[in-house]
């Protein structure tokens, strides 16, 4: 594995991208789960 310079870090591109797609796919599943419990309320077990 080669060491990178400053320079060669300051260059590097990427991280944020995959951050974004985690955000709005965690969103979706939130809204989804919030919409079958409105269309399919349950009881809890409690």
């Amino acid at each position: 594995m080669k060491a990178l310079t400053n320079k060669e870090l300051e260059n590097v591109v990427g991280g944020a991208d995959c951050l974004v797609g985690v955000a709005i796919a965690a969103i979706v599943v939130f809204l989804s789960g919030v919409i079958d419990g409105i269309t399919n309320p349950g009881r809890c077990n409690g």
